[in-house]
């Protein structure tokens, strides 16, 4: 559940745009989509968790390859 941690402090609390408080259930909403789009000044939110995931899939089959050779 590494995951689910990485998500919880990764979904702010206001927009990063314009400061505008997001309500509880933007929050999850967030947390759940992904991406949100700010009631306030139409900023739209997105929650990158793919990339780190992506690298260390990257990482792991390289390594494989190498140990192969």
């Amino acid at each position: 559940m590494a995951v689910d941690e990485n998500v919880n402090k990764k979904v702010p609390d206001s927009c990063p745009h314009c400061g505008n408080k997001l309500s509880a259930w933007q929050q999850v909403l967030l947390k759940v989509d992904r991406a949100i789009v700010c009631k306030n000044c139409w900023y739209r939110i997105l929650l990158d968790l793919l990339p780190e995931e992506k690298e260390n899939k990257h990482d792991e089959n390289n390594n494989l390859k190498n140990k192969a050779k």
